[in-house]
């Protein structure tokens, strides 16, 4: 159920972005590509970071980015460190794009905000902040009736 819960706020997120991006001019961003802007962004990342920090395969990654690339949003560029490797460079088409989502993204903080009234929703952020940091930093403790004898 919790999963549905957090879901559904996102899948809401995810639908704001991209209308807001379909009515800014970008039609041509899919809504698959919303995963390579997310934040903090994929700019001079290594490919393979950004996969492993996106948890999908180097070859789901590198498809979209050949796509983003070819649509102007972001180069491959020689990771200046390593003569085999590449770096991500968002371009300038890319950049008026992240602007357009972070812009979504306090459009909806501000309706939820008003929704919720301010309390509710700063606890909710505090809550949920909490609870990214519990989730990267370990794994959530087994319940009792869950340990196998």
């Amino acid at each position: 159920m919790i999963g549905a819960l957090l879901r559904m706020p996102v899948d809401a997120v995810h639908r704001r972005m991209f209308e807001r991006l379909q009515e800014r001019g970008f039609t041509d961003i899919d809504p698959a590509h919303l995963i390579v802007f997310q934040w903090p962004g994929p700019d001079d990342t290594r490919p393979s970071e950004l996969a492993a920090r996106l948890q999908i395969s180097k070859q789901a990654l590198n498809y979209l980015l050949g796509q983003l690339e070819q649509l102007g949003y972001l180069e491959r560029r020689p990771d200046p460190h390593d003569q085999r490797g590449k770096r991500i460079a968002v371009t300038k088409r890319g950049r008026t794009a992240i602007r357009t989502i972070r812009e979504a993204v306090d459009e909806i903080e501000t309706a939820w905000a008003e929704q919720l009234g301010s309390d509710h929703f700063a606890q909710l952020k505090t809550l949920l902040l909490t609870l990214n940091q519990l989730t990267t930093t370990r794994e959530p403790a087994a319940r009792q009736d869950e340990l196998v004898p």
